[in-house]
C-alpha cells in the first residue's frame, strides 16, 4: 500500500491530488448529517417512514432528470465550474435545511439539490478519466474512494455526538466543508475536458447524444443489474438507522461507528483489495461485490443489536471494496472519450434511482408487513442483480483502451 502510494504520488498529476484533498474536506463535513437524515427529517415532521422516505424520492427523481442533462453539459461545457456551482449550491441545501420546520421547506431542499447533486459527482468521474490513462485508473479510483471514505469514516462519528446536541451545527460544518471545496476547485484547478472533443461531437449530439448509449445493449444492462444491487445500499444507508433506533434503541451516537466502520474497511483495505480484483475480469468482479450486498442485506434481518448490524456493515463493506472501484474502471472503459460526461451521468443514475425506489419499498414493507421484511425484499434485490452481473459476464469483451492526451487540460 504505501509503496504503490508513493508510486502514485509521481505519477499522477497534481491536480488529480487536489481533487482528493478537496474530497476529503467536504466529504468530512457532508458525511457528519447524511447518516442521520431519516431519523432527522422523521423527527422533525413526525411523519411514518413512507411518507419521510417519499421526500427522498422526490431528490431522486430530480436527480435522475439533472443526470440527463448534467451529462451533456459536463462534455459541451467542461468538468470545473459545473463541479463548482453544485458544491456551493448543495452547501446552501444544507444551511437552509437546518433551519426547515415544515414538509414544504424539506420539498424545496430536496428539488434543489437533488437538481444539483449529480453535477458535481458527474464531474469529478469524467475529470478522473480526462486526467488517468486507463491502465492506472483503477488505483486512481481506489485513491479517491480512499479519500471519500476518510471523511466518512470522521464525519459520521463525530456527528453522532454533534447531531444528539444540535443537528443545526452539524449541518452548518456540512456545508462548510463544501464551500472549501468549492473554492479549492475555483481557484487551483485546472478545466479538463479534452480541448477536442466538441468539434468531434455531431451538432444534434451535442446537447442530447444519448441514443447512442441507449442503444449500447452491454452498458444499459450493466446499469440495469447495477441499480438492483444499488437499490439493496440504499435501503441499509438511508433505513438502517432508523430501523435500528425504532426498534432496538440504538442512538445516534452508537449508530454513527457503524458507518465508521465501514469508511475504516475501505481506508485500510482498499488499496489491497483493488491490486487483486484488477487483475480477473471486472464483471466477475462486480458479480462477487454484489453477491457480499445480498449476504448482508439478509442478514441485518438477524440482527439483535449492535454488534449484529455491526457485522451486517462488515460484509457489506467486503462487497464495497471488490465492486465500486472497479465499475467505475469498468465505465470509464467503456466511455468514448467525447462522451464520458453522458456514460458517467447514465452510470449515475443508478444511485438516484435506487435512492428513489429502495427507501420507499422499504417504507412500504416497514409500515404494512413488519420492520424486518424491509431486509428481506433488500436481499431479494442484490441477489437479481447477482445473476444480471453474471449474464453479463458471460459475453464480456474487453473495450479498445484510449489514450489521455495532454491536450485535454485547458486554462
Amino acid at each position: 500500500m504505501l509503496s504503490m502510494l508513493r508510486r502514485a504520488r509521481t505519477e499522477f498529476p497534481r491536480q488529480f491530488w487536489l481533487v482528493l484533498w478537496g474530497m476529503l474536506i467536504s466529504t468530512i463535513g457532508a458525511s457528519m448529517i447524511w447518516p442521520f437524515m431519516m431519523v432527522y427529517v422523521s423527527e422533525r415532521l413526525g411523519m411514518p417512514m413512507t411518507a419521510t422516505a417519499g421526500l427522498m424520492t422526490i431528490s431522486s427523481v430530480m436527480g435522475l432528470i439533472a443526470s440527463f442533462i448534467a451529462g451533456p453539459i459536463v462534455d459541451r461545457f467542461g468538468r470545473k465550474w459545473v463541479m463548482v456551482i453544485s458544491l456551493v449550491v448543495n452547501a446552501l441545501g444544507y444551511v437552509y435545511m437546518a433551519a426547515a420546520q415544515t414538509l414544504p421547506d424539506f420539498i424545496i431542499v430536496m428539488v434543489v439539490t437533488g437538481i444539483f447533486n449529480p453535477l458535481y459527482r458527474i464531474g469529478v468521474d469524467a475529470m478522473i478519466a480526462d486526467l488517468i490513462p486507463s491502465e492506472k485508473r483503477p488505483d486512481a479510483y481506489a485513491l479517491i474512494r480512499t479519500a471519500h471514505n476518510v471523511g466518512v469514516a470522521l464525519g459520521p462519528a463525530i456527528g453522532g455526538f454533534i447531531a444528539a446536541i444540535s443537528y443545526g451545527i452539524a449541518f452548518l460544518i456540512g456545508a462548510a466543508g463544501m464551500i472549501i471545496f468549492s473554492l479549492l476547485i475555483s481557484l487551483f484547478a485546472k478545466e479538463t475536458l479534452p480541448a477536442w472533443a466538441p468539434g468531434h461531437v455531431h451538432r444534434a449530439e451535442r446537447i442530447g447524444g444519448y441514443g447512442s448509449i441507449l442503444r449500447d445493449r452491454p452498458f444499459m444492462s450493466f446499469v440495469g443489474s447495477f441499480t438492483l444491487v444499488t437499490m439493496a445500499a440504499a435501503m441499509v444507508w438511508m433505513l438502517l438507522a432508523v430501523y435500528t433506533k425504532q426498534n432496538f434503541g440504538i442512538i445516534e451516537s452508537e449508530y454513527g461507528f457503524i458507518p465508521t466502520t465501514n469508511a475504516m474497511m475501505v481506508i485500510l483495505f482498499q488499496f489491497a483489495v483493488t491490486q487483486i480484483t484488477k487483475r480477473h475480469p471486472p464483471l466477475r468482479m462486480i458479480a462477487l461485490g454484489a453477491v457480499f450486498y445480498a449476504v448482508a442485506t439478509l442478514s441485518i434481518a438477524w440482527g439483535m443489536g449492535f454488534w449484529g448490524f455491526w457485522l451486517s456493515m462488515v460484509i457489506l463493506s467486503i462487497g464495497e471494496l471488490i465492486m465500486m472501484p472497479t465499475a467505475s474502471t469498468y465505465v470509464a472503459e467503456l466511455a468514448p472519450a467525447d462522451k464520458r460526461g453522458r456514460y458517467m451521468g447514465v452510470f449515475g443514475l443508478t444511485w438516484n434511482v435506487a435512492m428513489g425506489i429502495g427507501p420507499v419499498i422499504g417504507g412500504l414493507l416497514n409500515d404494512n408487513i413488519s420492520p424486518v421484511s424491509i431486509w428481506y425484499g433488500g436481499a431479494l434485490f442484490g441477489f437479481a442483480s447477482v445473476i444480471g452481473f453474471v449474464l453479463l459476464a458471460r459475453n464480456y469483451r474487453p473495450p479498445v483502451a484510449q489514450p489521455v492526451t495532454e491536450a485535454g487540460i485547458n486554462d
